[in-house]
Parts: C-alpha cells; sequence; structure tokens
C-alpha cells in the first residue's frame, strides 16, 4: 500500500498518462476552435471567387489604362484635329450679334457671330470661336463625364468632348475595341505560330535577353506568360511520380518526353526526360532523366496536378484521395486521423 505521498510506480504512471490522454482527445472541441474552423471555411468558399474578380479587374484596367486609353486618346484627337471649326478671329462678311448675348456653362458672357449659316460663340477664354452646337451638347450632356466633371476651359477641349459624345461613347469603344484586339491577338498568334514569325520571334527575345536588367524582368514574365498562356511549348506527355531526391520520397513530376540516347545506352533501359515542378509555383522547376521503369504513371490530368503543386498538396483529385478503413478506427478516438493507441504503441517507458 502507498502512502499519499509517495511517488507512483512506473506502471501506475503510463497508466495515468494514458487515461489523461485520452480523456483530452475524447473531450468535445471548444465552441472557439469551432468558430475558427467555420471562418476558414468561410474564408475558403469566399477567396477563390473574390480574388479571380480581383485578378480579373485587374488585367482589365491594365489593358484599359496602357492599352485601351492611349489608342482611343490618339484616335480621338485625331477626329478633333479633321473635324474642329475654330476661329481665331471674326471671319470677313460675318453677321455680328445677330443673336442676343450668349452665356456659356461658367456664365461667360460674350457675343457671337453667324458666318455661312452657322452660329459661332466665343470659348470660355473669349479669345477664339466655335459653332454654337458644339458648346451647346457639351454643356447638356456634362454629367456624361462623370459626377465631378466640369465644363471645359477651352474650344480644343469642347471640341474633344463633342467628339467623345457623338462618335466615341464608350458603350461603342469597349466592345470595338474587345473585338479588335481579340483579332489582333488572334492573327499574331497565327503568324508567330511558325516559319519567318517564329524566327522573327526567337530572334527578339535572344536580343532582349542581352540587355543588362531588362533580361531579369523580360525572362521571368516570359515565363510566366509562357506557362499560363502558351499552348505548351513544353508537352506534357503524362504525369508521373518517381522516387526523389532518395528512395522513399515521392514527387511528382511531368513527362516532357524521351531522355537523350546516350543516357539510355548507358543505363541500359530507356529513360525518360521529367520536369519537376516546385511548390507553389509549378512555372518553375528542374528537369531530371529517370528510368522508364521507375516511373509510376498517375491517374492525373495535367490540370489536376498543377493544382496538387500549386496547393502544396492539399487539393487532391477525387480519385486520389484516400479514405482511412472505418474497422481500423473503430472503438479508438481519434487525433489529426492517427489513433491514441497508435501513438501510445511508439512510447516506451522510462
Amino acid at each position: 500500500m502507498t502512502k499519499p505521498h509517495d511517488p507512483p510506480t512506473n506502471g501506475e504512471s503510463h497508466s495515468t498518462e494514458a487515461s489523461e490522454e485520452a480523456l483530452l482527445v475524447a473531450a468535445p472541441p471548444t465552441a472557439m476552435g469551432g468558430a475558427r474552423r467555420a471562418v476558414l471555411r468561410g474564408l475558403g468558399v469566399v477567396l477563390p471567387p473574390l480574388l479571380t474578380i480581383v485578378v480579373l479587374i485587374w488585367a482589365w484596367n491594365a489593358i484599359e489604362n496602357y492599352v485601351l486609353a492611349p489608342v482611343e486618346s490618339g484616335i480621338r484627337q485625331t477626329l478633333v484635329w479633321s473635324l474642329a471649326d475654330i476661329r481665331e478671329t471674326v471671319p470677313q462678311g460675318a453677321l455680328r450679334d445677330p443673336l442676343p448675348e450668349f452665356k456659356d456653362a461658367n456664365n461667360n458672357k460674350g457675343r457671337g457671330f453667324t458666318y455661312q449659316g452657322l452660329y459661332y460663340v466665343p470659348d470660355p477664354t473669349g479669345r477664339r470661336f466655335l459653332p454654337g452646337y458644339v458648346v451647346q451638347e457639351v454643356d447638356n450632356e456634362i454629367g456624361e463625364f462623370g459626377l465631378g466633371a466640369v465644363a471645359p476651359n477651352s474650344a480644343a477641349a469642347y471640341w474633344d468632348r463633342y467628339v467623345q459624345l457623338r462618335y466615341m461613347p464608350r458603350s461603342v469603344v469597349v466592345p470595338v475595341f474587345l473585338i479588335v484586339f481579340l483579332s489582333l491577338l488572334y492573327f499574331l498568334g497565327r503568324l508567330f505560330a511558325g516559319g519567318i514569325g517564329r524566327w522573327f520571334l526567337s530572334t527578339f527575345d535572344a536580343t532582349i535577353l542581352r540587355i543588362p536588367i531588362v533580361n531579369k524582368v523580360y525572362g521571368s514574365v516570359k515565363q510566366i506568360t509562357d506557362f499560363a498562356f502558351d499552348d505548351r511549348q513544353i508537352e506534357f506527355n503524362r504525369v508521373v511520380a518517381i522516387q526523389y531526391p532518395r528512395e522513399g520520397i515521392w514527387s511528382l513530376g511531368f513527362v516532357t518526353g524521351n531522355s537523350m540516347r546516350e543516357i539510355s545506352e548507358a543505363a541500359g533501359e530507356p529513360m525518360l526526360s521529367v520536369l519537376m515542378p516546385t511548390s507553389p509555383m509549378p512555372m518553375t522547376g528542374f528537369t531530371v532523366t529517370v528510368r522508364r521503369s521507375e516511373a509510376i504513371d498517375l491517374d492525373l490530368t495535367i490540370d489536376e496536378a498543377i493544382q496538387f503543386v500549386v496547393s502544396c498538396g492539399v487539393v487532391v483529385p477525387p480519385q486520389q484521395r484516400v479514405d482511412v478503413p472505418t474497422k481500423e478506427l473503430a472503438g479508438k478516438p481519434v487525433v489529426n486521423g492517427a489513433s491514441v493507441n497508435a501513438g501510445m504503441a511508439t512510447r516506451q517507458p522510462q
């Protein structure tokens, strides 16, 4: 019989530890832990579509700011230059003041004139004249340019707004731009797919890659865009698993083709060239050469394998998921997929 203050024996110590561990494992999750898991699941549902929308908006803003806006501005300026009717002085034979005193959107007063059937009014500076219908239409539709839009401050600015309203509204410019832009991409893709176009593109890439500093940025961007948009310059044949970097560690790779002849002759059997992608950026990686007999073909598509790599192994396709048999877990408390008894079996007495 042991005294109350005597230390427990070795067997009693392990029994106490086992019972305490079982109680801890069997304890239900706290409300805080359940709330945390619910929030994480909510983020998992919301973030993919939200990030997709953010990326698409960013891409459209980039195209609009760096492609659409300069092209639109250039075309508009050309139309203004060809259509603008701006007069520095009152022409000979014009009828002065045939109409009452003119007042523009800024309440600036001035008197116009009629010439060849058109009534001209002074611009806000008072030094030039332009047709009254241009000023009237722009002032009436000033809200089309935004809530904070103000009236133009010169004759050229009035004509710029007029051309935008009459000939280049956004409801027409954006669809036309998309059609032309996609058509241009299509023809460029066909042009540089082979022959002289491919040679020109290769020469251009080689020239850019010789420029210091620029070659680092261009090379990285080209690597990403080739992986995301190109029609697979590196054609993946299938997805395999190989033991790399050592035996017992399995890595996923993409077969790019048969390896070099001399390597196959030295090994005495066919060899495969395998691209080993790195997580979470599969567009980077390295190439290894393995025996064909040592590569295991996996029931995975290229896209499923890329998702697996990008997610660092979290996203597993349904056909490759492993479900733990329920017989092995019957009557055993489980922590993170491992039974308590299995964990305790590794514990050795001191």
